[in-house]
């Protein structure tokens, strides 16, 4: 079965970000892009230990790559929580995690 899906308040803006970002140029492919995330997401709610866990940023996080982005998450029995969702091209430090 698969958990839920719940976004922290700073993944939705990365999200949000993201999208903005993108449509800039062209918003279908910022459609697409979001789409994909949430379909990686569906994926990860059904397979959560998929993700490389990341204990150097946070106990309990893991992440897992989508195109140019990466998606940091936790999860529990019930639900998996996306706390934020970076470019691949930044350096991530613990205190963007928090």
């Amino acid at each position: 079965m698969a958990l839920e899906i719940r976004s922290q308040p700073k993944a939705k803006a990365d999200l949000t970000d993201i999208w903005l970002y993108i449509a800039r140029d062209n918003e279908p492919a910022a459609d697409r892009v979001l789409d994909r995330i949430q379909s990686v997401l569906a994926t990860l709610a059904e397979q959560p230990d998929a993700g490389r866990l990341r204990l150097e940023l946070h106990e309990g996080l893991r992440s897992f790559p989508i195109g140019n982005y990466i998606v940091f998450y936790t999860s529990d029995e019930t639900a998996l929580t996306v706390v934020r969702v970076l470019s691949r091209f930044r350096d991530i430090s613990e205190d963007m995690m928090r």
